[in-house]
């Protein structure tokens, strides 16, 4: 039997392969029939040599082999003579798999999605044993389907609300979101559910949520909160430019969202359209009200004008993020507009 397993999903990739090798027996015993080969300098008759081969002590052996379809992937204005492999591969390739030994698995396993153009996948997909499977990253609702699923299988509870802030805090990385539940799960016990505030105070990556805090905290014009988060993202180990990059597209999506709202969007028409996480659109539209377009375009070019000064060295990068923040912060309260943006 041929499969073709390629996408960008790792975690799930692993899950699938993982299922078809507790198909073929015991752990042992398929381990040692098990060999991984690497396509990109993989020559055919090293591939037949090893799938030709007798299982040892059991009835399959499993072949894997890693990239050979994006071996064969043409790139961006490239042509046929362009391909550094022999065109002649192509074809003994599919003889060869049309006779593949039924006592062998072989597993092409390609970390991104491979194209219908591919001739690799033109070979799987045609082939009487071939199987093709394509694990693409997971998108809301999935995702947020995923984690409850996921949590359920672990006979633990989430609110609602922590899976939208978990989803929005780790993104589609199926593995670190599988960690973070296991800590989670562990925190919270089998007493009661994990809650947003569980989220925000265990999560790796939840600390990024504070960018979220401290832009409120400007948006009210409260100084002293917005510098007490700034340096407590800093004690934590953000570094400076890290920490305004995250502000800078912070104030970005603030302006994006602004534009749509006054222009009567829909909070999902948002969502979609600047490929938002439904946590990040609401929180963003509650603190866009807090600014003017002027206000809002006035800190970007501000944040723009320190990065530069970090950059020719005329700043400390230390002191970038602590003097925006004292410098906004200061600044007098929005004054809210109505209606459409001039020009």
């Amino acid at each position: 039997m041929l499969y073709l397993l390629h996408g960008e999903d790792e975690y799930r990739r692993s899950l699938q392969l993982a299922e078809w090798k507790a198909t073929l027996g015991d752990p042992t015993t398929v381990a040692l029939n098990t060999t991984e080969l690497d396509g990109r300098r993989l020559t055919l008759n090293e591939l037949i040599s090893v799938c030709d081969a007798m299982p040892f002590l059991a009835e399959k052996r499993l072949v894997i082999v890693y990239r050979l379809a994006a071996r064969f992937e043409r790139k961006r204005g490239a042509t046929e003579d362009d391909l550094e492999e022999d065109p002649a591969f192509v074809g003994q390739f599919e003889e060869y798999v049309n006779r593949l030994p039924e006592s062998t698995r072989l597993v092409l396993l390609e970390d991104r999605k491979i194209e219908k153009s591919n001739p690799i996948y033109e070979i799987v997909t045609k082939s009487d044993q071939g199987h093709e499977r394509q694990i693409a990253p997971l998108h809301l609702p999935e995702l947020n389907r995923w984690i409850s699923d996921r949590v359920e299988e672990r006979g633990g509870r989430m609110d609602r609300a922590a899976v939208e802030v978990l989803a929005a805090f780790v993104g589609s990385d199926l593995r670190l979101l599988d960690q973070e539940i296991d800590k989670l799960l562990t925190y919270a016990g089998p007493e009661r559910a994990v809650t947003e505030q569980d989220v925000q105070l265990l999560v790796s990556d939840a600390q990024e949520a504070n960018i979220f805090d401290m832009v409120d905290a400007l948006g009210k014009r409260d100084a002293r909160r917005a510098m007490e988060l700034t340096q407590q993202l800093l004690e934590d180990g953000q570094h400076p430019l890290y920490l305004l990059s995250m502000i800078t597209r912070q104030f970005r999506i603030l302006i994006q969202v602004k534009e749509l709202v006054v222009k009567g969007t829909s909070a999902e028409d948002i969502r979609a359209r600047l490929r938002l996480h439904p946590y990040v659109v609401k929180k963003s539209t509650a603190q866009a009200a807090n600014f003017s377009f002027e206000q809002l375009e006035a800190i970007y070019r501000k944040l723009h004008e320190v990065d530069a000064a970090v950059k020719s060295g005329e700043m400390e990068d230390k002191l970038a993020p602590v003097l925006f923040v004292a410098e906004v912060g200061s600044q007098p309260g929005s004054t809210q507009r109505r209606g459409t943006r001039g020009p």
